[in-house]
């Protein structure tokens, strides 16, 4: 079967840093984002936790999430894949 052409607005949100993946604020709190979500520029998507510092990861850009793709509390490293994105 033919190669499935890969669509140029999706991309890939990755961890500036080495850390821990969480999806919010809080363990109670709600997901920053969840799938299928349109996200605007800036707007928080995760926090990356670096050597006990929070570090909130924002869109760079208006986009909708089709994917979340690590589990929260787990470890990232630089340049993991978090989130398959579409952009607006």
């Amino acid at each position: 079967p033919a190669a499935k052409e890969e669509d140029p607005n999706v991309v890939f949100v990755t961890s500036p840093f080495v850390g821990t993946f969480y999806r919010a604020g809080s363990p109670t709190a709600e997901p920053f984002v969840k799938d299928g979500q349109q996200v605007a520029a800036g707007q928080t998507l995760c926090i990356v936790e670096a050597m006990k510092l929070m570090n909130e990861i924002e869109a760079e850009f208006a986009c909708s999430i089709v994917e979340c793709l690590v589990e929260n509390g787990k470890p990232v490293e630089y340049g993991d894949k978090l989130f398959k994105v579409k952009k607006r």
